[in-house]
């Protein structure tokens, strides 16, 4: 993945893009005041690099039915790594899966309906040779939810709309 900075003017076309994202390339180029084909290009360019990945549509679980969130840790067999990823990428109430150090060899973020409901996805989860131990905590609140913006606000200089 290429690390080049972004400028100023990628960081404000990643904003107005991040607060409006159905908005065409011809208005982008209208409120940044550059060419639309410099809106083109920079976009291009950005999902070239891997910065935009896409432009789908932000879901809520909890909206959708799944307002409880937790955290597992899971540690799991040694060679058993490719199998334990595949089997919870079966598994629709696991949103995210991260290869960790520490305490543990994975950690996922889960969904469920309900705590009773949690019950259920922790054993389908952990039900599968290749998971030894599972630690499960539930998440209280979002207090900062998953931004990227920030890091976009600071590597470009851009400090907000505008």
């Amino acid at each position: 993945m290429d690390a080049t900075p972004l400028d100023r003017l990628d960081g404000r076309l990643i904003r107005l893009l991040a607060d409006e994202p159905r908005i065409g390339v011809l208005e982008c180029s209208r409120r940044l005041g550059v060419a639309r084909g410099t809106v083109q290009a920079r976009l291009d360019r950005l999902r070239a690099r891997g910065v935009v990945r896409g432009f789908g549509p932000e879901l809520e679980p909890a909206a959708l039915g799944y307002p409880v969130t937790a955290f597992a840790t899971l540690e799991i067999s040694q060679g058993q790594g490719a199998s334990v990823r595949a089997h919870l990428a079966s598994v629709p109430e696991v949103l995210e899966l991260h290869t960790i150090t520490g305490q543990g060899d994975m950690l996922c973020r889960i969904v469920a309906r309900s705590n009773a409901d949690l019950q259920r996805v922790i054993d389908r989860v952990v039900g599968f040779d290749g998971i030894v131990r599972a630690s499960t905590a539930i998440a209280l609140e979002n207090p900062v939810p998953y931004r990227v913006l920030p890091l976009v606000e600071q590597a470009s200089g851009e400090t907000g709309p505008g």
